[in-house]
């Protein structure tokens, strides 16, 4: 897992560059991988929440660093979290602390990929057209302005 402490800014965010900070950054394209294995099914008595969590890793660009015992961790993880929601008694803080560590070092947050300097590059979004001016002095001749 990465480091300590406050979560690192995105490469693109930082304004100095000329000091080394550790091991080199690995980038991957966010969205599914072309080469997530066969994986299993996810149970049927889970509960829909872990269900969800568990097929979202498949879509995931994270997903393209996982090796057979990182999927094997995610069903684990998504049982643990499964009996936890379905269970009658509220979650106690060990369980919620212990569940938290295993979804880190599965990188399911971009804090925990950051730390482990993995960035997923972000999909571009189309920008907003602004509106023209003639169609401000459209809308403002049609109220009587």
């Amino acid at each position: 897992m990465g480091t300590h402490g406050p979560i690192p800014k995105r490469s693109e965010e930082r304004r100095r560059r000329n000091k080394d900070d550790g091991p080199g950054l690995a980038k991957a394209p966010s969205g599914p991988p072309a080469d997530v294995p066969d994986l299993p099914e996810p149970d049927a008595l889970w509960h829909p929440i872990a269900t969800d969590w568990y097929l979202s890793l498949r879509e995931s660009g994270q997903a393209a660093f996982y090796q057979p015992s990182d999927w094997a961790m995610a069903r684990y993880a998504a049982e643990l979290m499964s009996r936890g929601l379905q269970s009658d008694r509220p979650p106690n803080g060990q369980y919620v602390a212990a569940l938290n560590s295993v979804m880190a070092s599965l990188l399911t947050t971009e804090g925990d990929r950051r730390r482990a300097r993995i960035e997923l590059e972000r999909k571009s979004t189309v920008k907003a057209v602004p509106a023209s001016v003639t169609a401000i002095a459209d809308y403002r001749s049609s109220i009587g302005g």
